[in-house]
């Protein structure tokens, strides 16, 4: 059984306060804001997401280094923890796409992951955040907007909180270096 770690509980606790900070984002932080819709950041040239996309990609690394290094059953503590988070914090309007999004791309990020890490973290935390940040745009935007306009946008915004995760990710396989 793994051993409690400052760093996972640091990244457990991380990975859980994304959720809410995400949330209260896409209807707060932009440099626009739709009337009954998201507020949206440029991700790239002519490209717009609601804000809450660079915390939700994070989130999907966060929850590989709670697995990394507190292990399997932490990594799935986190996922439900992370749903109920998600729902409790999230606009009426949003409960349910909120809610659905997360625990299906947080439980593909867990599948990818967990095959994957022991043939190297930087490709198990790729893949699987991937996987991820795909299944969570598509549900999102579908269940909360009914609309799939800000798809490109959203992976594109995910996949680069993901990207700039990439020094964390490193710096915890000085802290675990084989998976628990």
């Amino acid at each position: 059984m793994p051993r409690l770690s400052l760093p996972g509980l640091l990244a457990f606790l991380a990975f859980l306060g994304c959720i809410p900070l995400a949330n209260w984002m896409i209807g707060h932080v932009g440099t626009v804001c739709v009337p009954q819709g998201p507020c949206l950041i440029p991700v790239a040239p002519g490209l717009m997401a609601p804000s809450g996309v660079l915390l939700a990609g994070l989130a999907l690394v966060l929850r590989d280094l709670v697995q990394r290094l507190l292990g399997r059953a932490w990594g799935l503590a986190a996922v439900l923890m992370g749903t109920a988070v998600s729902i409790g914090v999230a606009g009426p309007s949003l409960v349910m796409a909120s809610g659905v999004a997360f625990l299906l791309s947080e439980l593909a990020d867990f599948a990818v992951y967990t095959p994957l890490q022991r043939r190297g973290l930087l490709l198990a935390v790729l893949a699987s955040a991937c996987a991820g940040l795909v299944i969570d745009s598509l549900l999102f935007l579908s269940l909360a907007f009914h609309s799939l306009d800000f798809l490109a946008g959203q992976i594109v915004g995910k996949l680069w909180a993901v990207l700039a995760s990439i020094p964390l990710v490193q710096a915890s396989r000085r802290l675990a270096p084989a998976p628990v």
